[in-house]
């Protein structure tokens, strides 16, 4: 799901993407319970939650219009917000990176997400991004935290001063078999959905295995139970184009995969199914390194 106007925000926190799926699955009721967690404003606990980060997911269309979701990393206090409204975020998207040009003056819609691994916490941000001295800036227009659902703890053992800044990206249309490896091993990516308010960049975690690569080009994964919003479905529903961020959390590499999802309902539950269209490998993307990890009790045994 993407940003609202405020206006939009007073009588629901979804647009019509979302109300469809939750129409579908009978949860209306608890859908708009939950909704009213979302906020316009940061209050002061999400503001010193985000400001205590070293990294930051973000989400957004590049100038063709392909959905991307890519890695933010700094000392703590890099992303940080500066207004009860507003975000700024030093050093903006590296010049290597899909999205590198995709923020512009005219104002571009981003969702981000804040994650830290080592509470289980999270914490989305979507709002309009336009560029800045610093870096970039965000005027906030939804805020609100999810729960440790799916979640893996990891340590975070600091940062790697000898990481390459300068590394070649990989790019292609289809994953090679290393990439499937990789894919095959995760127990977390982060989806970058869009809708026509705007960007959203969600969180998606299980046991390994969990992400299936059912041919070079096709993904699929069970969505699991969560909180009623079905932010990323409802964008699906809508209008299908989304980002995936894989992420090495012993080396920093990142593998951004970019293309169009759709969910399938049956009988036994909810898979979605991504259909890869770009792909960028960046070696050391990230300087951060974090531990093994500590599987969430909630994740489902991987089919």
């Amino acid at each position: 799901m993407g940003a609202q106007n405020p206006g939009h925000l007073a009588t629901s926190a979804y647009h019509q993407g979302s109300r469809a799926v939750q129409a579908r699955l009978g949860v209306q009721d608890l859908a708009e319970h939950v909704g009213r967690s979302i906020t316009p404003g940061i209050r002061p606990v999400a503001a010193a939650f985000l400001e205590a980060q070293p990294m930051l997911m973000i989400g957004a269309a590049d100038r063709a219009g392909r959905v991307w979701s890519t890695l933010l990393t700094g000392p703590p206090g890099f992303a940080r917000a500066t207004g009860p409204d507003t975000v700024s975020v030093a050093g903006g998207i590296p010049a290597r990176d899909p999205l590198a040009d995709a923020i512009t003056p005219g104002g571009t819609p981003v969702g981000t997400l804040a994650l830290d691994p080592r509470t289980r916490r999270r914490m989305r941000l979507n709002g309009i991004a336009r560029p800045s001295a610093r870096g970039f800036t965000i005027e906030a227009e939804q805020v609100f935290s999810n729960c440790p659902k799916y979640l893996q703890k990891r340590e975070w053992y600091g940062s790697d001063p000898d990481r390459s800044e300068t590394g070649d990206v990989r790019h292609g249309e289809v994953l090679s078999p290393d990439q499937v490896r990789r894919v095959r091993a995760a127990d977390t990516f982060f989806v970058a959905s869009a809708a026509p308010d705007g960007v959203d960049t969600s969180h998606r975690g299980g046991n390994p295995g969990f992400v299936r690569v059912d041919a070079p080009r096709e993904l699929s994964w069970r969505d699991y139970p969560g909180n009623a919003m079905f932010l990323t479905l409802g964008n699906l529903e809508s209008d299908g184009r989304a980002g995936l961020l894989f992420l090495d959390w012993e080396t920093g590499t990142t593998l951004q995969l970019s293309g169009l999802a759709h969910t399938e309902y049956g009988p036994e539950g909810r898979v979605t199914r991504f259909r890869v269209e770009r792909t960028a490998e960046t070696p050391a993307a990230s300087p951060l390194r974090w531990s093994a990890p500590e599987y969430s009790p909630a994740n489902p045994a991987a089919a």
